[in-house]
């Protein structure tokens, strides 16, 4: 059932920080985007050895002492990075904000793997005494420590906490914003998701076995969701997170807004631990567009989440033909792995950032590395090697699905 919602219910979007492999804030990473740039280069890890990542170059010292960077986590180094860009963006009077009306939201795929390899590794130089074990691997391994490290960094004592939402924890971090801002639970959210993803070498090690580790020749071509001669994906790592605010509150400190959240939805497969069920990524989609009380044909974008796997991304393009069936519709689909890698928790709100300039420039990004379309992955609309002009953007519609059957859609609209 759509309710109407007041201002107090409406939510919106009045910050943005990010730190991407191939751009540290929103306009370095559009520009890359527009200019077809990859943040995939050449990459090697003990143990696993030489492959392919997406890395980012983010100063960790910015926000952080050295003595801090150490203690924490990567996670927790890209989340403070992002949280602080995110609330100089938002241009909030943060000394005179009140702290514990602030809740942080954070997604992410999985945590601690990190840490548990790095500390395994340097107790092997004391022949596995564990009297050598770092006394900080506790708090660096909880499941809440990323949101945990921005809200000690910033002084947040409003609610904190992570979602494990696999691949859909991007998106699952601005849901659980919207809800707890719709609830009264705090008054801004610091919501989206990070990834320390390719410091694990377990990762690597796992995909490869699976035989959906990509690979190729020129790093910067290695990720190629749709077309033919994919091999898999790209590990990355990133982090974005945004300011959400209800809108009679960034109307009232006259906040610039980049977007209002107008429906999202989640569910489960509840088919496979890996393989993704197209019937209830289409339902997934139906019921946010049905909360948005949007037609298909309303939405300008589509921000597919096509990892380059070979059944991946032709289950998820079913999905999309079984909502879009109108061939010559308005509707254009593209994808932003194909340049910076599967960034995983921090997937979905790093690629709904790449599309939310569009609502001012009316462009929507390519799909790169797509030489040779796989005919079950063709879409009408499609944006190839190329991004295309739009006579409008009202409409981005984000899709984020992960492993054991989570499924997540985010649509945002202009105001």
């Amino acid at each position: 059932m759509v309710v109407a919602r007041t201002d107090q219910q409406r939510i919106v979007i009045t910050g943005v920080g990010l730190t991407a492999p191939n751009g540290n804030s929103l306009g370095a990473f559009r520009e890359s985007l527009l200019a077809g740039r990859s943040g995939v280069s050449d990459y090697e890890i003990r143990y696993f050895g030489k492959t392919v990542a997406g890395i980012c170059d983010f100063d960790p010292c910015k926000y952080q002492r050295r003595k801090e960077v150490r203690r924490g986590t990567r996670a927790g180094s890209v989340g403070v990075y992002c949280a602080h860009e995110t609330i100089a963006d938002a241009g909030l009077d943060w000394e005179n904000l009140d702290k514990s009306r602030v809740g942080v939201y954070v997604g992410v795929t999985e945590h601690g793997n990190v840490e548990t390899e790095n500390e395994i590794y340097q107790i092997k130089a004391y022949d596995y005494d564990c009297q050598y074990w770092s006394h900080h691997h506790n708090p660096r391994t909880v499941a809440n420590s990323p949101a945990g490290e921005i809200s000690l960094n910033l002084g947040i004592t409003g609610p904190h906490y992570t979602i494990g939402a696999a691949c859909a924890a991007g998106n699952a971090g601005i849901v659980q914003g919207v809800q707890m801002l719709r609830l009264g639970e705090c008054d801004v959210a610091l919501a989206g998701g990070v990834s320390e993803s390719i410091h694990t070498f377990g990762i690597f090690a796992g995909f490869n076995s699976q035989g959906a580790l990509a690979h190729h020749d020129d790093p910067t071509k290695a990720s190629r969701p749709f077309d033919r001669d994919r091999t898999g994906i790209v590990v990355a790592e990133g982090g974005c997170l945004y300011v959400l605010e209800r809108f009679s509150d960034a109307k009232a400190r006259g906040a610039r807004i980049y977007g209002e959240v107008v429906g999202y939805a989640m569910n489960t497969d509840a088919t496979d631990f890996v393989l993704p069920d197209p019937t209830r990524q289409a339902q997934c989609i139906e019921r946010a567009l049905a909360q948005a009380e949007l037609n298909p044909d309303d939405i300008d974008i589509v921000s597919t989440h096509a990892t380059a796997t070979t059944s991946g991304d032709i289950q998820e393009c079913d999905a999309l033909r079984r909502i879009w069936k109108n061939q010559d519709g308005p509707t254009r689909f593209n994808n932003t792995k194909s340049f910076i890698g599967h960034a995983m928790g921090s997937a979905g709100a790093l690629e709904l950032a790449g599309n939310l300039p569009a609502f001012d420039d009316r462009v929507c990004h390519a799909t790169i590395n797509l030489d040779t379309l796989d005919p079950e992955c063709e879409l009408p609309g499609l944006v190839v090697n190329e991004p295309q002009e739009l006579s409008k953007v009202d409409y981005i519609l984000n899709n984020s699905f992960g492993m054991l059957g989570i499924n997540s859609v985010v649509i945002v609209g202009r105001l």
